[in-house]
This record gives C-alpha cells, sequence and structure tokens, in this order.
C-alpha cells in the first residue's frame, strides 16, 4: 500500500499525469479538426507541460498548510529541478523541429509563462504578483491555446465555424476548474502577495464566475450538433461540465490533492479519452 501511494504521489506530484492530459488533449483537437497528429508537436506538448509545471512548483515556497501536494514538492525541489530541465531542453528541442512555427510558440511560451511568473523572485516579478489578476485565464488560455489551437494553425487548415465552438466550449470549461483550483488557493496566494480575480471576489461573486462559465460552456457545446458534430462527440465533450457542476460543493468543503490534482484535471481530458476510445472501438 506504501509502495502504491508513493507510485501514484510521484506520478501526480511530478506532473506526469497532467502532462499525459495534455497530450490526450491535443490528439483529441486532431481528431476533432480531422487533421494528421503531429508526433512533433505531441512531444513538444509533453515536454513542454512537464517544463512548466516543475518550474512552478520548484518555486513554490513551503505555504502548503495541509497540502500532501506542495510539502511534497518542497521537498522534492531537486527533483523538479532536474525534470524542468531535462522537459525544457527537450521542449526547445521539439520546438526547433516545429521552428516554421516560430511565431505561435513563442505566444504559448509567453501565456504560459504568465502563470508562474509572479512566483519568481526579482522587483519586475514581485510587482507581477499585484497586477496578475488575470492569471486563472492566462491558465485557462495556455490550456486552451496549447492543446487546441495549436494543431490547427499549425497544421494551416481552414477554421470551420464548429472549430471556433470548440475552442469556445474548451476555454470556459477549463476557466471553470481553474476558479476551484484558484478557490482552494486563496488564501496562499494571498500569503504570497499574489493577487487573482478569485481571491479579490467574495463568495457569492465566485459562484456566479464559476456558474457563469459554466452556463457559456452548456450553451457553446449545446450548438455544436447544429454545426455537424455527432451526438456521441458532443456528449463526451459535456459530460466533464456535468460532473464539474456536481463537483463544486465537494471542492468547496475539501482539500484533498487527489480531488484536485487528478479528478479535477482528469476532467480536462475526460472527453479527449472518451472520444479517442469511441473511435477506436
Amino acid at each position: 500500500m506504501g509502495f502504491a501511494r508513493s507510485l501514484a504521489d510521484f506520478f501526480l506530484f511530478t506532473s506526469l499525469f497532467i502532462a499525459c492530459c495534455a497530450v490526450a488533449m491535443t490528439l483529441h483537437a486532431a481528431q476533432f479538426y480531422g487533421i494528421p497528429a503531429d508526433s512533433r508537436l505531441l512531444l513538444f506538448v509533453l515536454c513542454g507541460t512537464l517544463s512548466s509545471y516543475n518550474f512552478h512548483w520548484m518555486l513554490t515556497p513551503a505555504l502548503y498548510g495541509e497540502s500532501r501536494k506542495a510539502a511534497w514538492s518542497y521537498g522534492h525541489r531537486k527533483l523538479h529541478a532536474a525534470l524542468f530541465g531535462v522537459s525544457a531542453a527537450g521542449a526547445a528541442w521539439w520546438g526547433l523541429q516545429l521552428i516554421a512555427h516560430w511565431r505561435w510558440l513563442l505566444l504559448t511560451a509567453f501565456i504560459t509563462f504568465l502563470y508562474s511568473a509572479p512566483k519568481i523572485p526579482g522587483p519586475l516579478f514581485r510587482h507581477l504578483k499585484r497586477v496578475a489578476v488575470g492569471k486563472t485565464a492566462f491558465l485557462a488560455l495556455a490550456w486552451t491555446h496549447i492543446p487546441y489551437i495549436l494543431p490547427l494553425l499549425l497544421s494551416g487548415r481552414e477554421w470551420r465555424m464548429m472549430d471556433y465552438l470548440l475552442v469556445f466550449n474548451r476555454f470556459y470549461l477549463i476557466y471553470a476548474i481553474c476558479i476551484l483550483f484558484d478557490y482552494r488557493d486563496r488564501e496562499s496566494d494571498r500569503a504570497e502577495g499574489i493577487r487573482s480575480l478569485v481571491t479579490a471576489l467574495p463568495e457569492a461573486g465566485i459562484r456566479r464566475l464559476f456558474t457563469g462559465a459554466l452556463a457559456v460552456f452548456f450553451a457553446s457545446g449545446g450548438l455544436l450538433p447544429f454545426l455537424g458534430v455527432p451526438m456521441t462527440e458532443t456528449a463526451w465533450l459535456l459530460l466533464p461540465g456535468i460532473l464539474l457542476a456536481f463537483a463544486y460543493r465537494r471542492s468547496l468543503r475539501g482539500r484533498s490533492d487527489y480531488f484536485y490534482y487528478f479528478a479535477l484535471d482528469g476532467l480536462m481530458a475526460l472527453s479527449a479519452i472518451g472520444s479517442l476510445i469511441t473511435a477506436f472501438t
């Protein structure tokens, strides 16, 4: 039991799980758009996700309270640093293979950097702690841009209305998930001096923000069948939002890292996994 728990901690807390989710989402995007999956992009996404998350946790101070994940990360900073170095080198290598699209890759790197920038020591980055009120949106945008926008941009294929709607739908699902993460981290963000929309809003305001994001998610997903998206695909796209609506109260009561880093993070990739399994069975 102890070995299984340690293995689960390693898989979740080194961000291997979320990196696999990112690859699954990128594969799903290629399937939805009807374009070939680019192995260079998949490896870039895998390495880039590992690099970004290990960089973020490498800089997270020991303000972990009851968080097993933050305590684990603080005790394994050298491992995070090593994983960051190796995965950053991998991301750079596979980024070079996609150098023809350097503008889009640079935009990807910039959006991702904005989320972790307030944790970097230095006067400029300390200033970002006070002004980065959009960090929830930055993270949601990064998680929409990388798996769901980049594949189509790199393919050069013309966008369809259903493609725009999918991107819109995924953004608001991920934004709702990010709201719950930021709600959980409100106290530690305040202790670090990091401002966000969630730290500034009262409880009722956060609830309205979450409800509004889910409302847009369901509205955009409900339009997809009218644009030719099969009902099975639409059902997989909407399922995470249904589960997330039921998870809202649970997220307010609990602080379990397994709930957040497995269940909530997994919801981002649930549509991708379900759709990919359906396509190959």
